[in-house]
């Protein structure tokens, strides 16, 4: 960890002296792994926010698996003061995330800033991401900044990377900015260029106190912490504030700025980005999106945002039950620090009691998942990923399908059902041209739709395809990976749903079905999903005193069968010749208790196998 200056609780800033046109909130926008986090260290170090010692590496990035896997999950805000023309500036830096499955947390960034820096890798050039990014923060109507990082490569080709850049987003390529972060090369123009390309905050310190909260977490001393951009007038310690969503009053403790650690301030004013503390204890107060105002003054509220719409579901539950409440507890938590997970609890036959989270994508998931773990110590198992399908009945009527439980039956299906509908994504891929074969061939494999493909520079191609969202859950993305050699860059959005033959796939051990197995999927992929699901299984479940029969069904139509096979005595042992008839009476008698056992007894599925079948047959 780098070493952070340690500040004084006592001591307050003063920043009232901070009218909005010396104010410039920005925050940085790349593809994953192009320099955003690095860039964001030089510019603290620059403003002498932290110390250059040369160890500062990702100082943001303050989870443990931000750490670990080398990505940024959260966006992570920084107040800097700095001089230039011989005035003072007060500087509000967002570090936002590159992966496409947090694009939400990029978006909700952008509604506190005025403009962005969007930084592309000189040796990579434009990937799926810069694009996506780069179309999010022109929406919104802000300020534009395109940088190159990493010029000092050996492999880096500058000029080629700016000519992409001209043509994709018709930005005059002379006025890109060429640098390192990691050496510093040409860091020290960032800043300037901020100040004199993006505008400041608009608002008036004389308008009644309005705050936009854009995101929030959870302190175990303080309660529920709200990092607020402020639109306009001021907010200080001891005010009271309401919110527009829940009309609850609240009374201010604190207010500062994120330096990059809390640090106090005398108060926040228009124009200015910084936490609120206000003795909110409950995770269920806290709205994202939300407006909050002075007691007695009502405002007009914000737009807020747009609902994050969860595109993979899966089910959490407790490897121990009686840590329910633990659990529970920790998940409130983890969603107030992102809200852009969805939770309803749910009740499986097999697992017990748990939950249903819908996520963004499967980095989201996983990057949950190892959260709660060394976040909140939890013990948990997840489900395999599904997708959100709709079910369009003959008397006009649509229900969502989040779970395989919920699904239609067979007769239902045959009389109430007019169409099955999956989830659809437009896919955008940029990739060196002679990998455009294995990427059409790829796409075809998982039912895509190619649209278009175009060539951006002579050696780099962008093509766009429709792709079920089922297909991109499973292993789509590490098979893209594979057939490029990591060349490939991948991003979607979300393009409605479409008419498809689904089907139910049930897993059957001696008749009875196992909940927790289940799955939706299309007709055309059942047979051979089903025949992988019943030979993993007969691998991982234990032999027992009577036969297994596992079997996995499609729409209740049998598509596969194993057998695990009962462990026998030799009851025949101590005949040492003699008639048949002796050991054919003790070998029906065996028979016979068999029958029985098959008949009372129960399988059991120990955990082990629920985690081999949630992984993906190789």
């Amino acid at each position: 960890m780098p070493q952070m200056r340690v500040i004084d609780r006592k001591k307050e800033t003063d920043i009232s002296t901070y009218p909005p046109d010396l104010i410039r909130n920005f925050s940085i926008i790349a593809h994953i792994d192009h320099g955003k986090s690095t860039l964001a260290d030089r510019l603290l170090e620059l403003t002498g926010v932290i110390s250059k010692t040369g160890k500062n590496k990702q100082v943001l990035d303050k989870l443990k698996v931000e750490r670990e896997r080398g990505i940024t999950v959260k966006a992570q805000s920084a107040s800097m003061f700095y001089e230039y023309n011989g005035k003072k500036y007060l500087m509000n830096l967002i570090d936002t995330p590159g992966h496409v499955d947090f694009s939400y947390e990029v978006s909700r960034s952008l509604a506190a800033c005025q403009g962005t820096i969007l930084l592309v890798d000189a040796a990579q050039g434009i990937q799926a991401q810069t694009v996506a990014n780069f179309y999010l923060a022109f929406g919104e109507g802000l300020a534009v900044v395109p940088m190159l990082n990493k010029v000092d490569l050996p492999t880096a080709e500058p000029e080629r990377a700016a000519q992409q850049i001209e043509g994709t987003f018709e930005i005059d390529a002379s006025k890109i900015l060429h640098m390192s972060a990691k050496t510093g090369l040409g860091v020290d123009a960032v800043l300037p260029s901020v100040i004199e390309n993006m505008p400041p905050p608009l608002g008036s310190i004389d308008q009644p106190f309005k705050a936009l909260l854009f995101d929030t977490w959870y302190d175990k001393y303080v309660g529920v912490v709200c990092l607020m951009a402020i639109k306009d007038g001021s907010i200080k310690k001891g005010d009271r504030i309401v919110s527009t969503h829940s009309k609850q009053k609240y009374e201010v403790t604190e207010v500062g700025i994120m330096h990059p650690e809390p640090s106090p301030t005398t108060s926040l004013q228009v124009g200015q980005v910084g936490y609120i503390t206000c003795n909110m204890k409950s995770v269920s107060e806290a709205h994202v999106g939300d407006t909050f105002y002075r007691d007695k003054h009502p405002v007009e509220a914000l737009p807020g945002f747009v609902p994050a719409k969860s595109m993979v579901f899966a089910g959490v539950f407790p490897i121990d039950a009686d840590e329910f409440a633990r659990l529970d507890e920790s998940i409130q938590k983890l969603t107030l620090n992102d809200s852009s997970v969805s939770v309803h609890k749910e009740t499986s036959a097999a697992l017990g009691q748990g939950w249903r989270l819908g996520f963004l994508g499967t980095l989201h998931m996983d990057v949950f998942r190892q959260r709660l773990e060394e976040e909140y110590d939890a013990s948990i198992l997840i489900t395999a990923p599904t997708v959100p399908y709709q079910i369009k009945y003959r008397d006009g009527t649509t229900r969502f399908i989040r779970t395989p439980a919920d699904f239609p039956d067979i007769h239902t299906m045959q009389d109430n059902v007019e169409s099955t509908m999956e989830p659809f994504v437009l896919a955008t891929m940029i990739f060196p041209e002679r990998y455009l074969g294995q990427m059409l061939e790829l796409c075809t494999l998982h039912r895509g739709e190619i649209q278009n493909h175009v060539y951006i520079d002579e050696a780099r191609v962008l093509l766009k395809c429709r792709l079920p969202m089922a297909e991109i859950v499973s292993d789509f993305f590490d098979k893209l990976k594979s057939k490029s050699q990591g060349f490939a860059s991948f991003d979607y959005e979300e393009s409605g749903y479409e008419a498809s033959d689904l089907v139910k796939m049930e897993v059957l051990l001696n008749n009875e079905a196992v909940d927790a197995l289940a799955s939706v999927m299309h007709r055309s992929t059942s047979v051979v999903a089903g025949r992988d699901m019943a030979k993993r299984l007969r691998e991982v479940i234990r032999r027992q005193l009577f036969d297994i029969i596992i079997q996995t069904a499609a729409n209740g139509k049998i598509v596969a069968r194993e057998t695990v096979k009962q462990l026998r005595k030799n009851v025949t042992a101590k005949c040492y010749g003699g008639d048949i008839t002796r050991k054919m009476k003790l070998l029906n008698k065996q028979k016979e208790g068999k029958k029985r056992m098959k008949k009372f007894g129960k399988v059991e599925l120990p955990q082990e196998a629920f985690l081999t079948v949630m992984t993906k047959s190789e």
